[in-house]
């Protein structure tokens, strides 16, 4: 996805498809994250996902060039297949040269980890019910980091990954694995005294998770919602923010920086 952004920053939907830059952008996705994927795979599964979705909304296909066989895929010896391999090859080397080989992508999963080592060592959380208090930090770090790790890779479904910096998106996943883990801080602070967040960017990452896993099997139930939707509510109060957690537009980041996130350079490239 990141690719995908940064190529279509530079260059404009109507000289490149959409589709034939995707596949190369999960080809060389594949590649850098040291899961190559051979490129006829690539190209048939692909297909295949188009294909379906062409059939769902009655879009047929009558082009000669194309032809299908009964699982959907692409017919490796018809033209259509050629030209598709050989455009994807193109396009990964205008990825490259656009993005200017620049291949590391951050993520957010060492970040989250080496919060919740700050947070849980010098006690800054609790258990909200009072008989699992004082807390084995083994028991508590195990727990945060796992439902941490959860929730960050359900932010890899959505867009989040371009809005913010990895290190917001994980300090984002702690907070939620807090209130999933019905943890709370110590000393009557707040989140936002413990995770180097803005109240913005929390209420942000966090709604846009919580509307991806709704209804999903093994999701967060309703009370922990109830909980995390009160508690934002409550934040934005004493911010002075008032209003519902799931409304309102986030107001733009300060002309300074002042927000308090360290803003990754690669995400104000890609905003140019």
């Amino acid at each position: 996805m990141v690719f995908f952004h940064r190529f279509y920053a530079a260059h404009s939907f109507e000289d490149h498809d959409r589709f034939e830059v995707s596949v190369a952008c999960l080809l060389l996705a594949a590649k850098t994250e040291e899961s190559p994927k051979k490129l006829v795979t690539v190209l048939q599964e692909c297909f295949k996902l188009k294909n379906m979705s062409a059939r769902k909304s009655g879009a047929g296909n009558d082009d000669p060039k194309v032809k299908v066989d009964r699982k959907g895929y692409l017919d490796m010896k018809c033209e259509e297949f050629l030209r598709l391999k050989e455009r994807v090859l193109l396009l990964e080397r205008v990825i490259l040269h656009t993005i200017g080989f620049e291949l590391s992508v951050a993520h957010p999963y060492k970040l989250l980890v080496e919060q919740i080592k700050k947070v849980v060592p010098l006690r800054q959380l609790e258990y909200i019910d009072p008989s699992l208090n004082p807390p084995r930090q083994d028991k508590m770090m195990k727990e945060l980091v796992q439902n941490s790790m959860n929730f960050a890779n359900d932010s890899m479904h959505t867009s989040i990954c371009l809005q913010f910096p990895p290190k917001t998106i994980a300090h984002a996943c702690v907070y939620m694995s807090g209130q999933f883990c019905k943890m709370k801080p110590t000393e009557g602070k707040k989140w936002l005294d413990i995770l180097d967040l803005t109240m913005w960017d929390l209420a942000t990452i966090v709604m846009q998770i919580m509307e991806l896993i709704a209804g999903k099997r093994g999701s967060i139930d309703d009370s922990v919602k109830a909980r995390v939707h009160a508690d934002l509510d409550k934040m934005k109060a004493a911010l002075g923010g008032g209003g519902s957690s799931s409304g309102g537009a986030r107001p733009p980041p300060p002309s300074d920086g002042g927000s308090g996130n360290e803003r990754d350079p690669k995400r104000q490239r890609i905003q140019k």
